[in-house]
């Protein structure tokens, strides 16, 4: 879990740029109104937890913040708690982002560099939720967004203007960096050294003890034990959905609508006239007149055209128009009066002179207003439809914001509401798996996630202009384990598991020691005398290891940290049992300066060096512009997170 939440804040840049604005739309890391009172520095933790420069990172933010976190961190485990997060530095982890993106603007502005209006206005614009149905950022849908988010849109800019100083001030720092070629064949020895050793596995199954505990033994362990069974937060929404068939009466285009839309789009109805044409184009008005000489003794013009090992151009469908402007006017006229299958020119042309031939011709004539009365009627009817159920919708919306609940509007617009099972913020039912939550809500499970209590009414699109969604959230289950009756089969195997670890842990000592005097590994298990799994022998190397990343099993990563010679134990996660890890021999990495490999590792080790530039520069900003941290109100902050008084 703690490697977990460490790669959240990991990207190229390190931890720089993970409070940036593609981390804000997809985390909305921003403050909240939870209020709080005292001084900085008191002994109730104060309103703030650090100052940055001349500003200041609120508790509130800091708190929200950690919220937020938590919450994105969720869609990928479930059971993730916020004392979890807490106990394993999260909230430390999520203020150092807030500092560094609050000393990277404070810096920039100190040094005469700002982020405009104008240009924080073109990142709102980019946001999908923020958009109307036209593409265009609607009034509507940003405070949707806002809402959805618990944000204002004085703190949304102020996180896109954070996010666009580090792209400007750190972005950069990998620009132009060389690795010396000595540095990288150093890096590529290390990373092709090779490793042998022993693993061993001690499974607590085999030493658990076969009698059942009691029931104040097992209660008791439970209490204990309760994090490890911490179901999380699960919620039911109630919804309803609804189309245009909820408008009792949309007006029919009117005469003078229909009309006005015709005469909008004259041009489109007007007699038309496009042709198919091929061209040749000669460099001299000589050498085209020689050709045109061939074609009128009866050659066609490709022919022509080949014998010159020339070749003719297929202009496609163009109106007389479009022709005029590959050319000029004075060839779309002889074209267009030209008839069908007939080379005229040569025509001088921007590009030489010219040999033409109409291939066809694709005249459409005139359409009336009436003659198009019938699709004009149908495109005002579900232009008017559409924005009536756009209207309608608004009008929802105002009623929530007024204070109409869920129930009422559902009972007004004649819709019966549906609630869904208990679900996660996944939106996945709730000790169901493969279940999930209805198609139609699956745009909305992350916004109802966000609400603060239950009964908090909004309204959605499921299908942009045609469907829409109205959905609050009728009941809130809060994270925390079960009743032990609900459990208690598989706490008994837990608990069982849990004293076969202490027994395990015991052995594994006794490995530990007979291995480093020199006892090989499979002949120390075997004088244990136990059913155990055979000592596994490693030969590898670190690149084959590297290439694993975060699913590197932990007793590998553990014989390539040791040094050659070392015994190392190592806990099996929730009990499992122990490891013995023995590092027989380290192979160093030979790389020739000839490596075909070579210039991906100095890549590889150049990315390291810019990240290492990336993190020294924001510490120099967060030196130059000073930084104050309040111990005391940030562990406040985190004792409340974690319902701590």
């Amino acid at each position: 879990m703690i490697q977990f939440i460490r790669s959240m804040f990991s990207s190229k840049l390190g931890a720089i740029l993970a409070l940036g604005f593609v981390a804000l739309i997809a985390v909305a890391f921003a403050g909240g109104d939870i209020s709080s009172t005292g001084s900085f520095g008191g002994v109730g933790g104060g309103d703030r937890v650090a100052t940055v420069g001349k500003g200041r990172i609120d508790t509130a933010e800091l708190e929200q913040a950690s919220a937020r976190a938590v919450d994105n961190l969720r869609d990928q485990d479930p059971t993730l708690t916020m004392a979890s997060f807490v106990n394993q530095d999260g909230v430390n982890r999520v203020l150092d982002n807030l500092i560094d993106m609050t000393a990277i603007r404070a810096f920039g502005e100190a040094h005469g560099i700002h982020i405009s209006s104008r240009l924080i206005d073109s990142e709102i614009a980019k946001i999908p939720d923020a958009r109307g149905i036209d593409g265009k950022v609607s009034d509507v849908s940003y405070r949707a967004f806002l809402a959805q988010r618990r944000l204002t849109d004085a703190q949304l800019r102020n996180q896109i203007a954070q996010s666009l100083m580090a792209r400007q001030l750190v972005g950069g720092t990998e620009l132009g960096l060389a690795v010396p070629n000595e540095l990288a064949v150093r890096y590529a020895g290390v990373i092709t050294e090779r490793r042998t050793g022993q693993i061993a596995l001690l499974p607590s199954a085999v030493f658990a003890p076969k009698a059942v505990p009691n029931d104040a033994e097992l209660g008791k362990w439970y209490a204990a034990n309760q994090k490890d069974y911490v179901r999380p937060e699960s919620r039911i929404l109630r919804y309803a959905v609804f189309d245009d068939s909820v408008l009792k009466t949309v007006p029919a285009p009117t005469e003078a609508e229909i009309a006005a839309r015709y005469n909008a789009n004259k041009a489109q109805y007007a007699a038309s006239e496009s042709r198919r044409i091929v061209q040749l184009v000669l460099p001299t008005d000589a050498a085209a007149k020689a050709v045109a000489a061939e074609i009128a003794g009866g050659k066609p013009l490709e022919a022509a055209a080949s014998s010159k090992g020339l070749a003719v151009a297929n202009l496609g469908l163009l109106s007389r128009e479009k022709l005029s402007g590959q050319t000029n006017a004075a060839v779309a006229e002889a074209a267009f009066a030209a008839a069908q299958g007939k080379v005229i020119g040569p025509l001088k042309t921007p590009l030489g002179f010219a040999l033409l031939r109409v291939d066809a011709i694709d005249g459409k004539p005139a359409r009336s207003l009436e003659q198009v009365r019938a699709e004009l009627v149908t495109a005002i009817a579900a232009e008017k439809r559409r924005a009536a159920l756009t209207d309608f919708s608004a009008g929802i919306e105002e009623e929530f914001d007024n204070g109409g609940s869920l129930a009422d509007v559902a009972k007004e617009m004649g819709l019966t509401l549906a609630s869904t099972a208990a679900l996660t913020a996944d939106g996945n039912v709730l000790g169901k798996p493969g279940e999930t939550a209805p198609a139609v809500l699956a745009k909305v499970v992350q916004a109802a996630f966000a609400m603060e209590s239950e009964g908090q009414p909004q309204l959605a699109e499921v299908e942009a202009g045609k469907t829409f969604v109205i959905f609050d959230v009728g009941q809130i289950n809060t994270s925390s384990a079960p009743p032990l009756a609900e459990v208690k089969a598989q706490v008994i195997a837990e608990y069982q598991l849990a004293k076969g670890a202490v027994a395990a842990r015991e052995a594994a000592k006794k490995l530990e020691a007979a291995a480093k005097k020199g006892t090989d590994l499979s002949a120390a298990v075997a004088q244990l005398g136990l059913p155990l799994p055979p000592v596994d022998k490693v030969d590898m190397e670190r690149e084959r290891l590297q290439a694993m990343g975060q699913q590197t099993p932990p007793p590998l990563a553990l014989l390539f940290a040791a040094a050659k010679g070392k015994v190392g134990l190592l806990a099996a996660p929730r009990n499992r049992g122990w490891y013995v890890v023995k590092v027989t021999d380290v192979i160093p990495g030979k790389v020739d300066p000839a490596d075909p490999r070579l210039p991906e590792f100095r890549q590889t080790f150049q990315q390291i060096t810019g990240q290492e530039y990336s993190a020294q520069l924001v510490a120099a900003m967060r030196k130059e512009v000073g930084v104050k941290r309040n111990e005391d109100a940030i562990k406040a902050a985190a004792n409340r997170l974690k319902g701590g008084n």
